[in-house]
């Protein structure tokens, strides 16, 4: 099989090897065990800094074509122009392959969702990365993407792979994961005590539509109100400084704490010796760190976004905040009123979340190949 990925992800070659953000990389590693040909068409980047994975199958051609955005008038103009290019280079590399792979959503894979409209017969998936919520606001070439992939009077053949259950979504529209973890991690975790002090923990970049300042605040409006609570960063960003002068300013030194980027065996020990993850972002696709969490039965608090409260089986699994301070704080106070029903929460976490491991990640690629 002569397997097709359409990507914005940049890619670069070094020492014969082609390299990629590491989290697209490892997920197409397990495509691409059972594929025989693979062709890229993606842009290509001049340095490897940020990108730092290789695949692991060799024999890879890679397509280069320019990267566009649509950000700026100047940058708009670019890309009608160059749009005309990149769909030819497109189309030809479709006519070659046997399946055809869309990533989306990126502008890159809204130039793929039109060249595909012309191999109706040609086996297609696509990979909607991003948030399917039908209600969500996002930009217009997000809603036009997905307006194409649900379309089946022009994308025929096509599944496309999305995270959470939507109502009312057209047949070829498939609920998806991503995994982490093996059938081999499946330990046993000892039964945690919600005793104080309350370790909270945040993992991820440190910008602001992850939420780290909003989770900063949490904590200190906990401590304030006499909960003796932690809250240790997993992470880095252009946010760090801000926050590490916000820990000084308000003399939180001994509860709040930023380690940086961290590996994986650091951040599994931090998974289990916290009681919950906070999560206050704006805007997710399949928020891995939330199923990592789960996974090692801590707690998700997180924003009501994307497919968060199907994740959370609507808080039997997690809890749901709304952004707001004060209410986010009253329910948060409730909550940890009832150990008990803690308890219940991070074992339901643990039992979602290990459905979704590698091994069965492969099994359902193999189904779609």
């Amino acid at each position: 099989m002569r397997f097709l990925i359409i990507s914005h992800t940049e890619h670069v070659n070094e020492n014969g090897r082609w390299y990629a953000y590491s989290p697209y990389v490892r997920e197409m590693n397990l495509w691409l065990n059972h594929i025989d040909a693979v062709e890229i068409v993606a842009p290509l980047c001049k340095s490897k800094v940020g990108l730092n994975m290789a695949y692991a199958k060799e024999e890879i051609t890679v397509n280069p074509i320019l990267a566009i955005n649509l950000t700026t008038p100047f940058q708009i103009l670019r890309s009608f122009f160059l749009a005309p290019f990149i769909l030819i280079k497109m189309m030809v590399a479709m006519q070659r392959a046997d399946h055809i792979h869309l990533r989306c959503p990126g502008n890159i894979g809204l130039l793929g969702c039109i060249a595909q409209i012309f191999f109706p017969l040609k086996a297609k998936t696509a990979k909607y990365a991003g948030n399917w919520d039908p209600k969500s606001k996002q930009p217009w070439s997000y809603r036009l993407q997905k307006w194409f992939l649900s379309n089946e009077k022009l994308t025929k053949n096509m599944q496309v792979l999305v995270y959470g259950e939507w109502p009312n979504q057209s047949k070829n529209i498939k609920s998806f994961f991503t995994a982490t973890y093996s059938e081999v991690d499946k330990t046993e975790i000892p039964q945690r005590k919600y005793d104080l002090p309350l370790r909270f923990l945040f993992v991820g970049t440190l910008v602001k539509g992850k939420g780290p300042d909003y989770a900063l605040n949490l904590v200190k409006e906990l401590v304030s109100q006499g909960i003796s609570s932690e809250l240790h960063f997993y992470g880095d960003g252009p946010l760090r400084n801000d926050l590490e002068e916000k820990i000084k300013d308000f003399r939180l030194e001994r509860s709040i704490f930023i380690h940086g980027n961290q590996n994986t065996e650091a951040l599994k020990k931090a998974y289990e010796s916290s009681h919950f993850l906070l999560l206050p972002s704006k805007s997710e696709g399949w928020p891995k760190v939330v199923a990592e969490a789960m996974w090692w039965g801590v707690i998700p608090v997180v924003t009501r976004i994307s497919c968060l409260p199907w994740m959370l089986g609507n808080m039997e699994r997690g809890i749901l905040i709304y952004g707001d301070l004060k209410e986010d704080i009253a329910k948060i106070k409730i909550k940890l009123g009832d150990e008990k029903a803690l308890c219940a929460k991070s074992y339901e976490a643990k039992i979602w979340s290990r459905q979704y491991t590698l091994e069965s990640f492969e099994t359902e690629i193999k189904k779609l190949l």
